[in-house]
């Protein structure tokens, strides 16, 4: 979060470079079981499970700081926080969030974060930690029944943002200036009006991403349309453009969202639904979200989450209940490279990469 350039910083970034090159040939090719040891073939990178100590949970909530630290969200209102690679995970979960469904969590460093919990009503709710989850704030209950927390995201250490299904018609959206410390909900007239049925999936923290400091993008399912919404001003107005991703069904839609830069982002999604066929399941786009292009070789299966590898132009992950799909052409074309299930992905400007989902499953890429 920004940060002045030095020679040593292009240094690391250079070495950081090199790193994740690597990854990305590894990873073409390394199609071992996710229950594998650290390596694929011949002693390539691949994920590495590590022991959270909670198979009765599952972390769709996923914040990366770096290759050793990492916050998980999930059922039953946990959260886990490692600041050794995974080594060993430290239960930190707010207290008053036991029982509720922590679905993201966004965090600024190993010391401060802030956690979503959704539901209907007050079971929305947000959280914040300065302590590395010491102790917890609660800073926002939704006190309207109508309403329905999704997602999370922030824009730097103050501004964020959050979103609810549409409320009156149309998706109503949350803004912070404090770092999440409070929370304002804001006018809706720069919002276009939803579609029948129209709503984002709390699947993996990525229905409302960000990339520079105004620009947000929404995700939707279930309407006639999957749709991605554009805000160029930090919420306020709001353009709605359809995706090439299967909707019509409160099933389907664009699950997850990832952009490299205020041009370039990747959609994906399909039919959650383990008995039914996902096609198109990824898309793109280079024009902040006006147009998108469905994927020419899709992942072959519903994918949830999605994250660029840092520091290179046209290599991103995506991840979904039946494995982890890899493309190195900006989208066009992807591979799976790993049978595990995984319901989120995140990575870091240092080159570090995780993945968490269902039975306690966090993961680092090796």
């Amino acid at each position: 979060m920004g940060g002045q350039w030095t020679s040593r910083r292009q240094r690391t970034l250079r070495t950081v470079g090199l790193v994740v090159t690597t990854l990305v040939g590894a990873l073409t090719w390394a199609t071992g079981p996710a229950s594998a040891a650290a390596s694929g073939p011949a002693g390539q990178p691949a994920w590495q499970l590590t022991d959270t100590g909670r198979p009765d949970v599952r972390f769709r909530g996923l914040a990366a700081v770096d290759r050793s630290a990492a916050w998980l969200a999930g059922t039953g209102g946990t959260v886990l926080r490692t600041t050794d690679g995974g080594a060993h995970w430290r239960d930190v979960s707010p207290p008053a969030a036991a029982g509720l469904e922590l679905r993201d969590i966004e965090a600024f460093d190993t010391r401060r974060a802030v956690a979503l919990a959704i539901g209907e009503g007050d079971a929305s709710r947000i959280f914040r930690t300065d302590d590395g989850g010491a102790s917890w704030t609660e800073s926002f209950r939704n006190t309207d029944p109508k309403a329905f927390y999704d997602c999370v995201t922030f824009f730097d250490s103050r501004h964020g943002l959050a979103m609810s299904d549409p409320v009156d018609g149309r998706f109503r959206i949350l803004s912070t200036r404090d770092g999440g410390r409070s929370w304002t909900v804001l006018p809706s007239a720069g919002m276009p009006p939803a579609q029948s049925g129209e709503a984002g999936f709390a699947a993996s923290g990525q229905c409302l991403v960000t990339s520079g400091p105004k620009d947000v993008w929404l995700a939707t399912g279930g309407g006639t349309s999957a749709r991605v919404l554009h805000s160029a001003d930090r919420g306020l107005t709001w353009t709605a453009s359809a995706t090439t991703i299967p909707a019509g069904d409160p099933a389907r839609g664009v699950f997850g969202l990832a952009f490299r830069d205020r041009g370039h982002g990747i959609a994906v999604g399909g039919d959650y639904r383990a008995d039914q066929p996902s096609p198109r399941a990824a898309a793109v786009t280079g024009d902040a979200g006006r147009t998108w292009t469905p994927s020419a070789d899709a992942p072959p299966a519903y994918r949830s989450g999605v994250a660029w590898l840092p520091h290179h132009r046209a290599a991103a992950l995506a991840v979904g209940p039946t494995g982890t799909d890899l493309t190195t052409d900006g989208g066009r074309t992807w591979r799976t490279v790993d049978t595990g299930s995984y319901d989120t992905v995140d990575c870091t400007r240092d080159g570090g990469c995780w993945a968490s989902g269902e039975r306690g499953r966090a993961a680092r890429l090796r």
